[in-house]
């Protein structure tokens, strides 16, 4: 029987479509899933993503931990409530999982990781930090709400307390912060998010969650479900774990080679992986399609290019663009001419660098006239 967040039966009561998404009952769409995603990138909208996985980390050791754990830098935060996002790897330099981090003390970090891959990185977690003596400490009591859009942040402020409307409106880009609710109830809201527009992820205890989301509703914030989740981070650029990467597929053959770290001095787990990777020439590169012509891109799709025979990884319509789009991986090297094989037609696409969309905008490299 699939999970359900706290929120399940609020879902329902607002005509949700639910599916089964890793095992959890899930909000498809509530009736638009194209008008969900105009909602987020023209307004503002919110989605359930209780299903997420929060841990804190807790011990003297924890930042040592994370330097070994993490393929970023946790040294990157120094201050309290900072953010970062990055890959967790195995020994072949496979992607684990990706995560965010906080750090809130010394001794105390926080990490959200996703929810089909709980189980084995809790177990992988665990693992690695019993020789450091850190405490690993899931939180399933906690729910979270993700509120996207250019008024995202505008409609949650007008929910909090004076202070914490305050201290909210002051919070930079991957940063978090514990605020109060005018109605006496706390949350930690960062400043994240999977859209590509500004806004907040909120977590916040269950017994909680409905009265946020109904005041948020209230607010004129519209319920988005899974479906304008996933075209927003598409056209976003965002990778999708077991999609876009797994733990036969490294960051820098993802397009995360942003998000590793080789400061000197720091034995990361899969370093000696991607040093050589690196060194070498990573033999794949992540890369944009646009289809200009009718037709949808869809993962598993054969690509052709000069370089070789690639695939399709995350592919879909683009509300925004108004065409198909897609991130797919292909050999290294010069490209040339590319194409994708949809149902034995080999189709042209056009190859572009993401993201497609930035804050509610097409980048100009995307529109036809800057084709690669």
């Amino acid at each position: 029987m699939s999970k359900q967040t706290v929120l399940n039966s609020r879902h329902r009561e607002l005509g949700a479509r639910m599916v089964d998404f890793g095992g959890w009952d899930m909000p498809l769409n509530y009736g638009s899933q194209i008008e969900e995603h105009h909602a987020v990138r023209r307004d503002a909208g919110m989605f359930d993503v209780s299903h997420m996985t929060v841990i804190d980390l807790h011990g003297e050791r924890s930042r040592d931990f994370l330097r070994r754990l993490l393929a970023n830098s946790i040294d990157k935060l120094r201050v309290p409530g900072k953010a970062l996002y990055s890959c967790m790897l195995n020994p072949e330099g496979g992607v684990i999982d990706d995560l965010i981090v906080y750090f809130l003390a010394e001794d105390d970090f926080r990490l959200v990781v996703n929810a089909a891959t709980r189980d084995k990185d809790l177990a992988w977690i665990e693992a690695q930090a019993a020789p450091f003596a850190v405490a690993v400490r899931e939180r399933p009591e906690l729910a979270m709400i993700a509120v996207q859009g250019p008024n995202a942040r505008t409609r949650l402020i007008d929910l909090l307390d004076p202070d914490g409307g305050e201290a909210a409106q002051a919070l930079g880009r991957f940063s978090a912060v514990e605020v109060g609710m005018r109605d006496g109830g706390r949350l930690f809201v960062a400043r994240t998010g999977y859209t590509g527009e500004d806004g907040f992820e909120v977590i916040v205890p269950e017994r909680s969650a409905r009265a946020l989301w109904d005041g948020l509703l209230a607010a004129g914030v519209v319920p988005c479900g899974l479906g304008a989740r996933d075209t927003l981070r598409l056209e976003a650029g965002m990778a999708l774990y077991g999609q876009d990467m797994d733990d036969s597929v490294g960051p820098l053959e993802a397009g995360l080679a942003w998000t590793v770290s080789f400061d000197e001095g720091r034995d990361f787990i899969g370093r000696p992986v991607l040093e050589a990777q690196k060194a070498a020439g990573v033999p794949r590169r992540m890369v944009g399609l646009v289809l200009d012509d009718k037709g949808v891109l869809r993962h598993g799709q054969r690509v052709f290019c000069d370089s070789g025979e690639g695939e399709i990884l995350s592919g879909s319509f683009s509300p925004t663009l108004g065409c198909s789009i897609a991130l797919a991986r292909i050999p290294a090297g010069e490209a040339g001419a590319v194409s994708v094989d949809i149902r034995g037609r080999r189709v042209p696409v056009r190859l572009v660098k993401f993201p497609f969309v930035r804050e509610g905008k097409v980048q100009p490299n995307i529109l036809p006239d800057h084709s690669s």
